[in-house]
């Protein structure tokens, strides 16, 4: 299983680079639009230092074995999440991710949007809602999901939180412990004071 790829771009497709490694093997990754978009023109002169490094998931099957890259690791990290949904296979996680980075992925899951993901060709409402439902209490507990901010819901439990005497940093830590985003804002505020009571 190939996990990580560094080398030179050596050609561009429509949905795909092959990476040329240093022990000149070029390897065919499908990569998500923004990585297309975000490499320069390739010219004979520009490709030997149009270079890239990415976190890849190999695909195998019976008749494919394929690969797809990611600039960052919690980048793949949702991508092996989206294709362990029952019917998104991962050329359609991939267009998830070429519908929006990984920021606007999290956020359309916590906030039940069923509607950036049916945009996406070929992934209809029942697979959409299936992806909120299996992934939304899967973030927190994986660090994925975002709970740092302090604003509304998330401001009114750190300051809860710090009236039992825990630090910003301590109440923003167990705000990523919670895993249950249905829960009303008490019942996540007992959550995270037992993530605390089991650190000291």
């Amino acid at each position: 299983m190939i996990s990580y790829l560094s080398g030179t771009i050596k050609h561009k497709g429509p949905n795909y680079l092959i990476v040329l490694t240093n022990n000149a093997v070029g390897y065919k990754v499908f990569v998500p639009t923004d990585i297309l978009t975000s490499t320069p023109p390739l010219s004979a002169e520009a490709s030997a230092k149009a270079d890239i490094s990415l976190y890849t998931f190999t695909y195998v099957k019976e008749d494919a074995l394929d690969l797809y890259g990611f600039p960052a690791q919690d980048d793949l990290t949702m991508f092996e999440l989206l294709i362990g949904v029952s019917g998104i296979g991962p050329k359609t996680a991939l267009s998830i991710f070429s519908n929006g980075k990984l920021p606007k992925i999290k956020e359309a899951i916590v906030k039940g949007d069923v509607s950036f993901f049916t945009s996406v060709p070929r992934l209809g409402t029942k697979n959409a809602q299936k992806i909120i439902i299996e992934l939304r209490p899967k973030l927190g507990s994986l660090g994925l999901l975002d709970l740092t901010g302090e604003t509304g819901e998330t401001k009114e439990i750190i300051e809860a939180l710090k009236t039992f005497g825990f630090s910003t940093n301590e109440a923003k830590d167990a705000l990523k412990s919670i895993k249950d985003l249905e829960g009303t804002t008490s019942d996540k505020i007992r959550q995270a004071l037992k993530y605390l009571g089991r650190k000291t």
